[in-house]
């Protein structure tokens, strides 16, 4: 939400949607990986878990001090991503950073291998259950941050004041370093 919202007033509505899509991709990943039993894998090695969470809080963190520099050094007007022509390809576009820090969030993966199997019905095929499980978590996350990326990207139209500005990108980047920090420091 931290990220939704910091690229909405960075960049508008567009800009939100891309990166709401980036986190839906990232769930269709989880969702694949769930499917072909990956993700109790990653459940179950406590290395790996570890690796995927050290770095979802280290792009977290990146994301959130990239934010206070960009800040510091009143570089909005320059940093602001354009509008006219957005590329989904970039590492650093709204897309990747969106899927990127679904791919990196290991909680995603206990979601999809602790709660999605509770709901699976006796004698029926896991995977497709599963799969249909975790479309309709997909197809919520969807619609709910579509919703959020419209409400955020209005919101930039209020928050044009430099100063304020200054205070939501300090804000948030300061969110997400101490989300990167509170992932580091959980235990599965």
């Amino acid at each position: 939400m931290a990220l939704v919202t910091r690229n909405a007033l960075k960049g508008g509505r567009k800009i939100a949607l891309l990166t709401s899509l980036g986190i839906v991709s990232g769930l269709l990943v989880w969702t694949v990986a769930s499917a072909l039993g990956l993700a109790i894998l990653l459940e179950a090695n406590a290395f790996a878990f570890t690796a995927v969470k050290l770095a979802g809080a280290a792009y977290l963190t990146f994301l959130g001090a990239r934010a206070l520099v960009s800040n510091w050094r009143h570089a909005a007007a320059e940093s602001k991503l354009p509008t006219n022509h957005i590329s989904i390809i970039r590492v650093n576009s709204p897309y990747a950073q969106g899927l990127l820090t679904n791919i990196l969030n290991p909680k995603i993966a206990i979601l999809f291998t602790s709660l999605i199997p509770q709901f699976i019905t006796p004698g029926s095929s896991v995977t497709s259950d599963s799969v249909e499980l975790a479309g309709i978590f997909v197809i919520m996350g969807l619609a709910w941050l579509i919703a959020f990326s419209f409400l955020a990207g209005s919101s930039r139209n209020l928050i044009r004041l430099p100063k304020v500005r200054r205070l939501v990108d300090t804000l948030t980047g300061f969110v997400l370093i101490g989300l990167g920090i509170k992932v580091a420091m959980e235990t599965m």
